[in-house]
């Protein structure tokens, strides 16, 4: 997988919807990158998964933040911030920010990307 080269080096960015792959197969790539990043010492992910062509969330973003729930609940992430939410009238992102100030410079913080989910290590 490629990285994102507009982000900082300590946030690594991953396009998992770029070659339509299913939904398991996302899953499987999802927790490669994960492993990957934090054997890197990456301390953020930005996951590319698109929202689907029907307006009404895809279903590989339905799927991988199911995955990133329970990734969560199992203590293998801190956390993570749907696009939507990556606003500074969020709490978790106003903390994230806080803890990662290089975020504030990312493309999609206020704009409500559905796409992509921010995930931290």
């Amino acid at each position: 997988m490629k990285s994102s080269s507009n982000l900082p080096r300590f946030v690594h960015c991953v396009n998992l919807e770029m070659d339509f792959p299913t939904v398991d197969e996302a899953r499987r790539r999802l927790a490669e990158e994960l492993r990957s990043a934090k054997s890197r010492r990456v301390r953020v992910l930005k996951v590319i998964h698109g929202y689907g062509s029907s307006g009404v969330g895809g279903k590989l973003c339905h799927a991988l933040r199911k995955s990133l729930a329970l990734r969560k609940k199992e203590g293998a992430i801190s956390g993570y911030i749907p696009g939507e939410q990556l606003s500074i009238f969020n709490a978790a992102t106003l903390d994230a920010l806080n803890r990662f100030p290089e975020l504030n410079g990312d493309p999609d913080l206020e704009r409500a990307n559905e796409g992509i989910t921010v995930v931290l290590l």
